[in-house]
């Protein structure tokens, strides 16, 4: 019986599993030396913040595996031996293999800061990372001050959590903005304004020189690059994560910043492949980058290599861009391309809409000869990705999408609706004279 083994329990690497399994009776392993089980890491922030228990994070129950017939083995690879097709684990064991998978995931990036391994200083990523807040920052009395580097989704995760505790949060950006590599720029001063109202401390192009320690080697201050020095506790480094791949160096394995693979995720070695977070296509998907440290994505590309796997060569095609995340208590997606300024090309013009008073606002990205639409971003508007997905595929202009936003709108029943104010300014802007479409379910459901 062929045997795969899968190292890595996250989202991918079980994905590839479950799918494996459904269309075959391979023998499968999964090698994890995080948790016995399988967990949602979006959800470690709320274990934190009281909402849930570790073990409801847990999408299956425990005897899920046996009875599928996945075997879950506790254990740290430390190397791969892809002549003879072993693993070896750290206590010195052997494990065969006929194909791997490699779903190794992220670790938190560290850039070699003076006390960067201090006690008191973590990233949060893994359920080890949830242990340590934890103990780190029970409550206010033991953590006086946190302090974040790093102004991406993880580090405004991180500073939610910490002020859900009413621990003093000083939050250290780089930028001159919050994430407007990413976001545009009236988005990003939203969120700026929205992290201050949090009473969290926001030092904007500030960086980080180093942590200092007390006599016990525990973190007790950092410095930054404007002279300052900030008592604190912990210290969260939440400045991006890199591909999980050192112990892969001596493999044989070809290695960028994460695993090279191909369309069909295959490795330069044959019956070795990579998927997710770890995962570095050798030329980008379209707009996409080649690693896409991005949950939806891990769980296609497990899924596309399952077929693969089971003798049905399925191409990881991931479609549509898209995306979602929270900032605090604003719900924000992204459908589509949506540059920063930093970033967007010159035939990529920009419409913004913000609430005169909430924190809501659209950015709609359209081709300033065509009118084409590009993307769209929402913040405090749930929209409908199965809408936005057919007006890309089927490459209507900005003005359809903005006549028949009401469509996209998933919202629900008895929320506010800005449709009407929307498309006024869009009106005004453009100099045009649409009106809003009545939502029609017919035309929702409709297929491309």
């Amino acid at each position: 019986m062929e045997h795969i083994v899968i190292i890595g329990n996250g989202i991918s690497g079980v994905t590839a599993a479950r799918h494996i399994r459904k269309l075959s009776d391979k023998k499968i392993t999964i090698i994890s030396a995080e948790t016995d089980y399988f967990f949602s890491r979006t959800a470690l922030m709320y274990v934190y913040m009281g909402h849930m228990k570790f073990e409801h994070t847990q999408p299956y129950e425990n005897w899920f595996w046996k009875k599928n017939r996945i075997e879950l083995l506790k254990g740290f690879v430390t190397a791969v031996d892809h002549e003879k097709k072993t693993l070896v684990l750290a206590e010195g064991k052997e494990l065969a293999y006929d194909k791997l998978i490699i779903a190794t995931g992220s670790k938190p990036n560290k850039f070699g800061w003076p006390g960067q391994d201090l006690k008191g200083v973590q990233g949060l990523y893994s359920k080890q990372d949830l242990d340590k807040i934890e103990a780190n920052a029970p409550n206010k009395e033991a953590c006086n001050r946190a302090v974040i580097v790093g102004g991406g989704l993880i580090g405004i995760e991180l500073a939610e959590m910490l002020r859900s505790r009413k621990i003093p949060v000083t939050f250290l950006v780089r930028e001159n903005s919050f994430w407007n590599g990413v976001l545009p720029s009236g988005e990003s001063e939203m969120i700026n304004e929205h992290i201050l109202e949090h009473h969290i401390d926001l030092k904007l192009e500030t960086n980080l020189v180093e942590i200092i320690a007390d006599e016990s080697g525990r973190a007790k201050a950092i410095t930054t690059d404007k002279g300052e020095t900030i008592e604190c506790n912990v210290v969260g480094l939440t400045a991006g994560v890199t591909p999980n791949v050192d112990f892969l160096k001596d493999s044989g394995i070809e290695l960028g910043r994460g695993v090279k693979v191909n369309r069909f995720l295959e490795t330069n070695i044959k019956d070795i492949y990579a998927i997710g977070d770890c995962a570095e296509q050798h030329e980008a998907i379209g707009n996409r980058r080649p690693i896409e440290a991005v949950w939806y994505t891990g769980r296609m590309m497990g899924e596309a290599l399952a077929q693969t796997i089971c003798g049905k060569p399925r191409q990881y095609s991931p479609g549509h861009w898209f995306n979602s995340a929270k900032f605090l208590d604003i719900e924000y997606q992204t459908y589509g391309w949506v540059f920063s300024e930093r970033s967007k090309q010159e035939h990529e013009s920009h419409f913004h809409w913000r609430h005169a008073s909430e924190k809501i606002c659209i950015t709609v990205s359209y081709h300033k000869d065509s009118k084409k639409f590009l993307g769209i971003n929402t913040f405090g508007i749930r929209m409908r990705h199965e809408v936005f997905d057919r007006w890309l595929t089927e490459e209507r202009d900005v003005d359809h999408v903005m006549q028949y936003l009401k469509d996209a709108n998933f919202d629900p029943e008895f929320y506010s609706h800005y449709e009407e104010e929307i498309i006024s300014k869009y009106n005004s802007v453009m100099q045009t004279s649409l009106s809003v479409q009545k939502k029609s379910w017919k035309r929702i459901f409709s297929k491309a």
